[in-house]
Formats: C-alpha cells, structure tokens, sequence
C-alpha cells in the first residue's frame, strides 16, 4: 500500500450525493453545502469557477475540478452573473432571498437545472465523508484543483455521464464506486504535474530509499517500527534515511507514524463501533489509555467526544 492509497482507503463514497446538471444561460450558483469535497466535471459548453478567495477560471468540455470544502465556491457562465441559486447544508436549493427551488430545478432521476436541454451540463459528485484520513489528503490539496481535458486520458467522466441518469438496482452503489475511480484518477493525473504541487509524502513514493519506508508504514501501521528497523529494511542507515525522510516528506518517520497511526484510529473511531481498545490494538497503540492521550494531544478532544461529533 502507498500512501495514497492509506489516504483514500477510509472513507469512500457511500451514497453520495450525484446528479447532471443543464444549463441556460444566464446562470449562477454558489455551492455552500460546506461538503469537505465536490467534484464537478464538465461535460459540455464552458463555465467559470471561482473560490471564495480567488480569482475566476474558465473551464471547458472535459475539464475537472475539485474543490475543498467548507468554504464556499461559484459556478457561473459568466463571472458577472450574479448568483441564483445557494446550495445549502443537505443538498438544499434557495434562491438569494432564501426561497425553495429545490422542486422547480428538478428535472428527474439525479438531473437537475433551469433547462433540460441546456447547454452546459455539468457532473456533480459531493462527498460527506469527515475521517481524518481524509483530513490529510484535504490538508494537502490546494482550495480548486483543476485539471484540464487535454492533461490526462480517461473513459470516466463518460462512463459517469452515462450511469448517473440511470434508475436501476444498485446504481447508487455503482455511482460511488465511480465517483471514487474518478477521485483517485483526476488526483493520480494532477499530482503526476510538476506544478501539481504534490506533498512530500506522494513525491517521496518514488524515491528508492523513502518510497520502500512509507510503503512499509502504511501495510503494517500497528507495527513496533523504529527508524532503525525501517533503515535497515531500506537497506540504508538509521542517519540516511531519518535525513532522507525528513527532507522528502517534510517530518521525521515517527512523527509521520504518528501523525498515520492518529488518522486511522479516527477514522475507526467514527466509522465503527469497535472499542477504544480495539482500536488502540489495530492502530498500534498498547492500551486505550495511551491512544487517548496521544488522540486529545492531537486533536483536541477525546476520542469519545470525536466518536460523538463533538
């Protein structure tokens, strides 16, 4: 397992919230539904995206962005249109004066818009999902990542055209596993970019040193590992590779370790009912005891406060 993997292995879409969305100029919608992470691909005409502390950008048919919540972020055909439409917590529609369009912008089995046969149609996919394995990968991502048709090669976004207006047995099923293929893909495509501006742990990956180190942390997190068992799993000294470490993924390989082991029990802390126990002996951790504290240190609150939303 990489890195990326361990990041993306937690929470997955489970039920996502996906629809079609057509377009009539003119048009203008705000996503402030505070999603940690949305997916808009364009499927055809163009747009304007704007964060809420940036810049406008155009994007054309093919083009894909991912936005990290919970800031807010614009759609529009034109960065002057004033907005229409506010998408609120819960996937609901108001008009500015906070007027209900949620019905009247519905135009059937996940399509949504002011026109069924507008010009621009775009694929939207919001993710829920709040473990903190997410949390790094988010940590990591700029507030828009935009990748453009001609960066990358991929059938995806016209699978995903395809199935998302379809109403059959398990299709919501099959809509989040495309939508996390579509994640994954566009993520692989834009960190692969020189100004992607990948952290150091998804460059660190191909290092001949680094890259055998994280691996063997994200396989077996819970194991006793000390900077000289890794070392001389890399075939390097202990000094080598805690400089190598550092310099390439920006923490020494215990503070990643922790920083890894942290994630995972939050995400087993909000994802299951297993005991704090349990969870100490997946993790790594010897007894409940030291898990939390090492959990408040880090986090801020208990893993009982964490478990309970709080």
């Amino acid at each position: 397992m990489d890195a990326l993997d361990g990041l993306l292995e937690g929470p997955r879409a489970r039920g996502a919230f996906l629809l079609r969305a057509t377009m009539s100029p003119p048009w203008s919608i705000r996503c402030a539904d505070e999603a940690p992470l949305s997916l808009v691909a364009m499927v055809a005409e163009h747009a304007w995206v704007t964060a809420a502390d940036g810049s406008p950008t155009r994007l054309g048919p093919g083009d894909v962005v991912i936005a990290r919540g919970p800031d807010a972020f614009d759609f529009a055909d034109d960065p002057d249109t004033p907005v229409q439409v506010v998408i609120l917590p819960g996937q609901r529609c108001v008009a500015p004066d906070g007027r209900s369009v949620t019905e009247e912008m519905d135009l059937g089995v996940r399509s949504w818009g002011n026109d069924p046969d507008g010009p621009a149609v775009m694929l939207i996919g919001t993710y829920q999902m709040r473990g903190a394995v997410t949390g790094r990968l988010l940590a990591a991502l700029p507030r828009l990542v935009i990748l453009r048709a001609g960066e990358w090669d991929s059938p995806l976004v016209d699978l995903l055209a395809k199935e998302i207006v379809k109403d059959e047995p398990g299709q919501d099923v099959v809509l989040d596993r495309l939508l996390d293929l579509l994640l994954i893909g566009v993520l692989r495509a834009w960190f692969a970019r020189p100004e992607g501006r990948a952290p150091g742990w998804y460059r660190a990956h191909g290092d001949p040193v680094v890259g055998p180190a994280l691996r063997l942390l994200h396989d077996d997190p819970a194991h006793p590992w000390t900077v000289a068992a890794l070392a001389g799993r890399a075939g390097v000294s202990r000094a080598a590779l805690a400089l190598r470490f550092t310099r390439l993924v920006g923490e020494p390989p215990m503070a990643y370790l922790t920083g890894l082991r942290l994630a995972l029990a939050a995400d087993l802390i909000r994802e299951s009912d297993a005991t704090l126990e349990t969870v100490a002996r997946q993790v790594g951790y010897g007894t409940a005891f030291a898990l939390s504290t090492a959990f408040k240190r880090e986090h801020g609150v208990s893993p009982q406060e964490y478990r309970s939303g709080r």
